[in-house]
């Protein structure tokens, strides 16, 4: 059996799952933020729940809003301080007495989807999460592309392309990044950056739902708003479909419930790719709220 942990700064969720990636029981509980014994025993109360359920240990899988950190073994993160700085994985693994493997929810997310029963055939397997940031992670038959620093699928931090700014008018100022650099994709494509390219543009404050509420009224200023955003999200995964040149493209958060972001998606990409390409399929993410637990556990699956 497989557990996966869906470790954020307000609940863990705790999914298990049977060698089919069926789901068979799951729990959520609030999460120590601050006290780091707590979470650890927390989790370790919540495996000892699963072990009873099952009738034997399981492997344990954990996602968190965070990076582990290759050279010592730490975790990096903003949203779970109890953890910040500490041997999660290792203190975890002491505690259960198996092998816990730690990755980003971000990664958690696209291994979720890649490990679909509709998808896992494809060998690359790009995830896109278009909601408050703008994430993902690649996933190469069946296991997630970390890197050096566990940082490879954090596209909201590219840098914008040359012809970014042509896409939407050419002289939008660049933004400073809460990473502290300026001109990242994620200050555009983010679901704020949805809202402040509408701002920027007609100089009203607009949050995305209401402008997509416009949108589908066929407002004409919505309309166009939404022309340049496509336009724009063609042009940032030009370069990572020339990059990874994935079989399949899932996207997630927030914006991917917009459904005109998939009309003509292919159409407006292809020209940023090489002539000899062939376009990969796009699809929006099946497992949502869930894609956590389900990627954390699936982080011991092999194909």
């Amino acid at each position: 059996m497989y557990y996966g942990f869906d470790v954020g700064g307000s609940k863990i969720a705790l999914g298990v799952y049977d060698a089919q990636r069926q789901l068979c029981w799951q729990t959520r509980v609030p999460t120590p933020r601050e006290d780091y014994q707590q979470l650890l025993q927390v989790i370790t109360d919540l495996t000892a729940q699963a072990d009873a359920f099952c009738g034997m240990p399981g492997s344990v899988g954990v996602g968190i809003p965070g990076l582990p950190v290759p050279d010592d073994g730490t975790v990096f993160t903003a949203n779970l301080p109890a953890a910040r700085g500490r041997t999660f994985a290792a203190d975890l693994s002491a505690r259960l007495q198996r092998e816990v493997r730690i990755d980003n929810d971000a990664n958690c997310f696209a291994l979720s989807e890649a490990w679909d029963d509709e998808f896992q055939h494809y060998p690359v397997v790009l995830g896109l999460i278009l909601g408050t940031g703008v994430g993902g992670g690649v996933i190469i038959n069946g296991s997630p592309l970390t890197g050096r620093n566990y940082i490879a699928g954090e596209f909201g931090h590219m840098r914008l392309p040359v012809d970014a700014l042509a896409a939407v008018g050419g002289n939008v100022p660049l933004r400073q990044c809460g990473c502290g650099q300026t001109g990242c994709v994620e200050t555009w494509l983010s679901g704020e950056g949805f809202a402040w390219l509408w701002q920027h543009e007609y100089q009203s404050a607009l949050s995305a739902p209401q402008i997509i509420a416009r949108y589908a009224q066929q407002d004409a200023q919505a309309v166009a708003h939404v022309a340049r955003y496509q336009a724009l999200l063609a042009v940032c995964l030009g370069n990572l479909l020339t990059l990874f040149d994935p079989h399949l493209v899932v996207l997630g958060g927030g914006l991917s419930q917009f459904a005109a972001l998939y009309e003509g998606l292919g159409e407006r990409v292809a020209p940023h790719l090489l002539p000899v390409a062939r376009l990969p399929r796009f699809e929006p993410a099946r497992h949502g709220d869930a894609g956590g637990m389900r990627g954390a556990a699936f982080l011991h699956l092999k194909k």
